[in-house]
């Protein structure tokens, strides 16, 4: 399976949510967006909820008309947000599901039980030449409904590999190799097996969810994702040492493990994060 050059598409949305928290104007999404595209960023993702908790419209519309490279709109399957897409006409949407009370995306998309809602909309999204995405768990009947759909991508959600394997490798502090747990390798397993399958159905496969600096490299490593969105981590080091140099960590941390695959996924993310943290190789 192929291990080309993965692209990282750099979520913006935090950068909003700091700004709103004031209700002042700063930080502006537009600016982190532009510093991440100069820094070697391949997307924009941003994410208009139903609640504008963060992003709001004015900013999805600055942001299309300010960035060079490909911007991914995450939305909830609604009329509305069907309809502020087709004005915006991002490169991308990817439609995932939305509860108010959440704090963030708690899950992938029921593809499977929702194709009647669906179904409308990825028609009406591809008759106006948007690429269409479906957030989804890597599970083999979502991904074959969104094949079934007429979905051009899946994007896997991680999140449950994240909270496992930050479980297993918050080890790093101390210096310990960092080693996956069962439970960990079990999800990451999942989430090849769910890549084979996506590419197999002509769907091209991305994933996105809960990846940090010291989660991302066993994903990164694995053969056949096209894209990773990553937001909140890319934003919280960038409050530290600014969004330029926080994208291009990101990136090469990716590259790393893209390069050396699986079997040194584990050591390219201990070299990057020894490097982001300043301590000495041992």
């Amino acid at each position: 399976m192929s291990r080309s050059k993965i692209r990282l598409g750099v979520n913006v949305d935090h950068v909003a949510t700091l700004r709103n928290a004031r209700g002042v104007d700063y930080p502006d999404p537009v600016e982190a967006a532009l510093a991440a595209e100069r820094a070697g960023a391949s997307a924009i993702t941003v994410h208009l909820r139903e609640d504008r908790r963060h992003i709001q419209d004015g900013d999805l519309l600055r942001i299309r008309g300010a960035i060079k490279i490909h911007l991914n709109q995450e939305m909830a399957p609604t009329t509305e947000m069907l309809e502020i897409a087709l004005e915006v006409r991002p490169h991308e949407v990817c439609l995932v599901p939305e509860r108010r009370a959440e704090l963030t995306t708690e899950g992938g998309l029921d593809a499977a039980g929702l194709g009647d809602r669906l179904a409308p909309i990825i028609a009406r999204l591809g008759a106006a030449r948007i690429g269409v995405s479906l957030f989804v768990d890597p599970e083999p009947h979502q991904i074959e409904a969104a094949a079934r759909l007429g979905a051009d991508f899946v994007e896997l959600h991680t999140g449950t590999y994240a909270t496992l394997a930050d479980a297993d490798l918050i080890e790093w502090q101390s210096g310990a190799r960092p080693a996956l747990g069962a439970a960990a390798r079990a999800e990451q397993a999942k989430l090849r097996a769910a890549i084979r399958l996506a590419r197999s159905l002509k769907l091209a496969p991305n994933a996105g969810h809960g990846l940090n600096y010291r989660n991302v490299a066993p994903i990164a490593a694995l053969p056949g994702l096209v894209w990773l969105h990553i937001g909140h981590a890319i934003v919280a080091r960038a409050v530290s040492v600014g969004m330029r140099r926080a994208v291009g960590e990101m990136i090469a941390l990716v590259g790393a493990s893209r390069a050396g695959g699986a079997a040194n996924a584990g050591l390219a993310a201990r070299a990057t994060a020894r490097k982001i943290s300043g301590a000495r190789p041992r």
